[in-house]
């Protein structure tokens, strides 16, 4: 057996967890600069995730879990979206150890999203099933001017057909130049699948920073965000003044459908003025919020303390200093839940829960 090392937050009982970070195995997945690829921005031979590998999602598929992980080159300024990232996908036995695809499985093409994905490639994704087995991802469109949250769906984790911006047709195109990415999408679990489920008809997906805001969709594809009275986008977690949460919240990996309620994790960013003092400024730790099950817009608790958070070397050193610990894919496995973040823009890690 493995040591692991404890994550140690208060913890209410309809949250997930408590997760342990499990010795010897982190990180995960690591900047590799043999690989490569030829680019279609640039038509040279790039080593693709040679700078950084961070912020998955993951999978279950045929008894392994799957992660799509996004890597970036060294192209480009040396500044956080300063490069072009891609996505790798990698796969493993008992959700610990991996071995990758040499290519990416989601990049930068000369395709129909040129114009939103050059030159800074496909960042970020999530994932869940529809019923039917297809997969469907969310991921953020970077061309250095608006990330666009977009969709992308598979059969097999390796072919993808691009669907372009998300929120493409709502509100008469305005979502189109206003900042949108981080899809958590509600599911629920069906033996280890994690499967897109309606409520009241229509699919839910939490997205956005530095609020969470939501929106509905008939087909998984198409998204319309819920608005206030005003017509602007409804926020339904928002930052809080002395709390580990108190500079920005975002979506994390997609949503849960649980006896208690919705559970969603969230990342959340510390202010060093107004914030948690246990927490350094700017630092991102993963926080939990419930709502209900019958309305995704209401809220019924959320975490007071951080229930993981940068402890470890490899969590704070990399593209960002002040450490990150960035929630983006859960799994059920075997028994357990398997939590997959970013650490410090640079690698991927993950926490275990029995």
């Amino acid at each position: 057996m493995v040591p692991a090392h404890p994550v140690h937050a208060q913890r209410a009982g309809w949250m997930i967890g408590p997760f342990t970070k499990p010795a010897g195995v982190n990180p995960v997945i690591a900047p590799n600069g043999v690989a490569k690829v030829r680019s279609a921005m640039s038509d040279s031979t790039v080593a693709w995730e040679g700078f950084a590998t961070f912020n998955p999602a993951a999978v279950v598929r045929g008894g392994k879990v799957y992660v799509l992980y996004r890597a970036e080159d060294a192209t480009g300024d040396t500044t956080i979206g300063g490069h072009t990232s891609r996505l790798g996908l990698a796969e493993s036995s008992d959700g610990l150890r991996f071995v990758r695809r040499p290519e990416p499985v989601l990049f930068p093409d000369r395709d129909a999203q040129r114009e939103n994905e050059w030159p800074g490639g496909v960042e970020d994704p999530r994932i869940v099933e529809r019923e039917d087995g297809e997969y469907v991802l969310t991921y953020t469109q970077w061309n250095r001017k608006v990330p666009k949250l977009a969709v992308a769906t598979s059969r097999d984790l390796v072919r993808w057909e691009k669907h372009g911006p998300a929120f493409a047709g709502a509100g008469g195109g305005k979502y189109l130049e206003i900042e949108t990415k981080s899809g958590a999408i509600l599911c629920r679990l069906v033996g280890d699948r994690c499967v897109a489920t309606r409520v009241h008809g229509k699919y839910w997906m939490y997205f956005n920073v530095p609020n969470v805001l939501i929106a509905t969709s008939d087909d998984l594809i198409s998204w319309t965000p819920l608005e206030d009275e005003n017509g602007r986008p409804l926020a339904v977690l928002s930052p809080r003044p002395g709390y580990f949460d108190s500079w920005l919240v975002e979506a994390g990996a997609p949503a849960m459908l649980t006896e208690r309620g919705i559970v969603l994790l969230y990342n959340a960013g510390n202010s060093g003025q107004y914030g948690d003092p246990s927490v350094p400024a700017r630092t991102y730790t993963a926080g939990q919020a419930l709502f209900d099950a019958t309305n995704p817009v209401r809220l019924i608790a959320r975490s007071v303390s951080p229930f993981l958070r940068p402890t470890e070397a490899y969590e704070k050193s990399g593209q960002y200093k002040e450490g990150t610990t960035f929630v983006e894919g859960l799994v059920r496995f075997r028994g357990r839940w398997l939590l997959y973040y970013g650490t410090a823009d640079s690698r991927v890690a993950v926490a275990v829960s029995r």
